[in-house]
């Protein structure tokens, strides 16, 4: 059988931005961006292939065919609403559905895991796939763990994890040689290396330069690549230089693999956060993973930054 129905996100987003009248306040109702309301919207009337809004600079206002439509689902979808929450009411307190970025994950995260599930063994976390502009909309985890700046999500409820603490890496034999010429006296040295960056954070050279007391730092960039993982390669490789979270590299240093050359307490606005959104407020699974997520990172940060 041919299933007509749209997806549940695409009604819930028409139906709360024709009844408020506005995709700004829809967003804040359903606690995603305003463009995800957009998007929903437009799936929602290519399948149909008629528009069911009027938009304009005002006020939404319904087409006639939207007008009939939300007449018609309003009932319906809440009787789901209330019975998804009826069910998902026991599920919330010992199932938690996760994304996150996967390098944090597979370096940080999961080798912490097994200590969550020691003293949680009743609450199952699955992880589903990252995506790096998560929204919440659609198929959507209960929380993930992102990267940038707090302020990128004004809409979740976003807890600050680790990842704020930077320090510029390279390989042992370059820093040996520099030093021995003694020309890295200064962070400001570093800018005369080939300096490596992770393509969504291209400013942490400059932000980390200008914050070791560098004025108006303007660092020319050299490789970019869009995994830290694969940006660590690089460094161990030698072809430059890079600045990185302190939590992901820790390994490397202990093992000799990378040094750094000006081991500085720089700490940068873009780190890890934990968002959800703020409906989930009342997840008990989530609650739970959140103290102990932040805990951890807490003990964590102290001994990344004890001298």
């Amino acid at each position: 059988m041919r299933i007509r129905s749209p997806s549940m996100s695409e009604l819930h987003a028409f139906v709360t931005a024709a009844k408020l009248g506005s995709f700004t306040r829809a967003a804040e109702t359903l606690c995603v961006t305003q463009g995800a309301i957009s998007r929903a919207i437009s799936r929602l009337e290519s399948h149909f292939g008629q528009p069911l809004i009027h938009r304009n600079a005002h006020k939404l206002t319904l087409t006639d065919a939207g007008r009939q439509y939300l007449d018609a689902i309003t009932g319906p979808l809440a009787a789901i609403e209330s019975a998804s929450a009826a069910m998902l009411g026991e599920d919330r307190q010992h199932h938690l559905t996760l994304s996150a970025v996967p390098t944090l994950a597979s370096v940080w995260l999961v080798p912490r895991l097994p200590d969550f599930h020691r003293k949680h063994p009743d609450i199952r976390l699955d992880f589903v796939p990252y995506r790096r502009d998560e929204d919440f909309s659609g198929a959507k985890p209960d929380a993930a763990i992102l990267t940038g700046e707090a302020s990128h999500w004004p809409n979740l409820q976003v807890d600050y994890v680790i990842g704020r603490e930077m320090v510029p890496v390279c390989h042992p034999a370059r820093a040996h040689a520099r030093q021995a010429a003694n020309l890295w006296k200064t962070p400001s040295d570093l800018m005369g290396e080939p300096l490596l960056f992770h393509t969504t954070a291209p400013r942490n050279w400059e932000n980390w330069l200008r914050a070791t007391g560098v004025p108006n730092a303007a660092p020319t960039l050299a490789r970019g690549f869009d995994q830290v993982s694969i940006l660590l390669e690089a460094v161990k490789a030698d072809m430059g230089v890079a600045v990185l979270q302190r939590c992901l590299v820790r390994d490397a240093l202990q093992a000799g693999q990378v040094v750094a050359p000006f081991d500085l307490p720089v700490t940068l606005n873009r780190g890890y956060f934990l968002c959800a959104p703020r409906e989930k407020n009342d997840h008990g699974a989530l609650a739970v993973f959140r103290e102990w997520l932040l805990s951890a990172a807490a003990v964590d940060i102290i001994e990344l930054v004890r001298p």
